[in-house]
């Protein structure tokens, strides 16, 4: 059962007399219990919803001209219940080596399949029983998105530590069996789960193709507020190396036999190398791109798409442009040397590219989307920003407006004394914004 907060003027809803405050019970007799249900039973054109008000049962019946329409009810969340949130202590979680004195969201540890399936977050399949898992087949919610490890049981129960990490891995077979589709992530551990426990997961996790569509793997995030933590060490490039052969030997295997690599190492393994990075069909149409693997070379590639673009439309500066660019150490060279084309093709831009040191979390954490207000203020104070600074939009929470330290744009705008303007990864909107296109 759920309330309902509001009901949308004119909708199926409000015609049928449903108000705020009552409580849906169910659909065409299917009990209602989250959005899940929710968006599943009312894909039908013909519909009977069950609803208490007050301490009065009602039943309203409603036709929609098209089995997709929204019906126009309003609930207190998107979810219409409560967030999932993670059981497990992972020796590796990143949200444990946050520092002290973040808000309150910042700490939250989700673990909720639906989220995977409305937003591809991943989760860990420890919050799920055998209930949930055949409402998942049930309703073809695919593909989820699923941080696996590794496939050993015992091991997994031991990075997780969670009793029953192992146990649920079972569940990898039953999404299999159930044809629902699985991008899966591996987030590695320097003597944990690398080396033999890699191969092994990469192998097993192979076998489940094609419903397994991609594996991405991913190094341990490792900052400098661990005290009383797993003792973990960083990736050396040797490494790195080591790991990027690795996967793509089992690849190699897997695109021989299946015709398509499955596994892939995401960025920040080239880079910590110092191995260039694959052409783009290595990438396979970019399964996992949003968890960093092909992200610099899908933004290279539409960065000179958009350059060439612009060159055969005559594109030209009238005038002289000055504006700056910042980023994280771990994707500075890139950057750097796109802007560097850009300048090349037009003379009139003056665009200074700055690289950010990462002092709020430390360690080895270089990334662009973990960098701070404060961050940026150290690296960019008394430096020539120009009229507008860009900086990439991955370093703001979700609504745009304020960084993990809580600084929020206007204020670092004002104290640096330029315009700042946030940019996605994508190549053809960089070189735009940066060109005033």
């Amino acid at each position: 059962m759920v309330t309902v907060k509001g009901v949308e003027s004119g909708s199926y809803a409000a015609k049928a007399g449903i108000l705020g405050g009552d409580t849906l019970v169910s659909v065409n007799g299917n009990e209602i219990v989250d959005v899940l249900d929710y968006r599943y039973y009312t894909t039908e054109k013909k519909l009977t919803l069950a609803l208490i008000r007050g301490e009065s049962a009602i039943s309203v019946k409603i036709n929609k001209k098209d089995e997709y329409d929204e019906l126009g009810l309003e609930f207190e969340t998107y979810l219409m219940d409560k967030q999932h949130s993670c059981k497990n202590g992972c020796i590796f979680c990143f949200i444990d080596q946050n520092p002290k004195g973040m808000r309150e969201t910042i700490y939250f540890k989700d673990d909720d399949s639906r989220m995977s399936f409305f937003y591809g977050n991943y989760v860990t399949l420890t919050n799920l029983s055998d209930e949930e898992v055949e409402r998942i087949i049930k309703m073809r919610i695919s593909p989820v998105n699923i941080s696996v490890h590794t496939t050993d049981p015992e091991l997994r129960v031991k990075m997780m530590k969670n009793k029953n990490a192992g146990e649920c891995l079972k569940y990898l077979k039953r999404f299999y069996d159930g044809g629902i589709c699985m991008n899966c992530q591996i987030v590695l551990c320097k003597n944990v789960n690398d080396g033999k426990q890699l191969e092994k997961s990469l192998r097993e996790l192979s076998e489940y193709f094609p419903y397994v569509q991609s594996i991405a793997v991913v190094p341990a995030g490792l900052t400098a507020h661990r005290k009383g933590l797993y003792e973990l060490e960083s990736f050396n490039s040797e490494d790195c190396s080591d790991v990027i052969k690795l996967i793509d030997s089992v690849g190699a295997e897997n695109l021989e036999k299946h015709g398509c690599r499955l596994c892939y190492a995401s960025d920040e393994w080239y880079i910590n190398a110092g191995i260039p990075l694959p052409d783009e069909d290595y990438y396979e149409d970019y399964p996992q791109i949003e968890n960093g693997v092909g992200m610099i070379r899908s933004m290279e590639n539409e960065i000179d798409a958009e350059i060439k673009a612009l060159v055969d439309e005559d594109f030209t500066l009238s005038e002289r442009r000055n504006v700056s660019v910042v980023t994280g150490e771990a994707a500075y060279d890139f950057i750097k040397k796109s802007v560097e084309k850009l300048t090349k093709k037009w003379y009139n831009l003056n665009c200074n590219v700055y690289k950010a040191k990462n002092h709020f979390f430390g360690g080895g954490v270089t990334v662009a989307g973990l960098l701070t207000g404060s961050d940026l203020l150290r690296a960019l104070e008394g430096k020539e920003l120009g009229d507008t600074l860009f900086i990439p939009s991955v370093m703001l929470r979700h609504e745009g407006d304020k960084f993990l330290d809580d600084i929020t744009l206007s204020e670092l705008s004002q104290k640096l004394g330029t315009e700042i303007v946030p940019v996605s990864s994508d190549g053809a909107e960089f070189a735009d914004k940066i060109l005033g296109y």
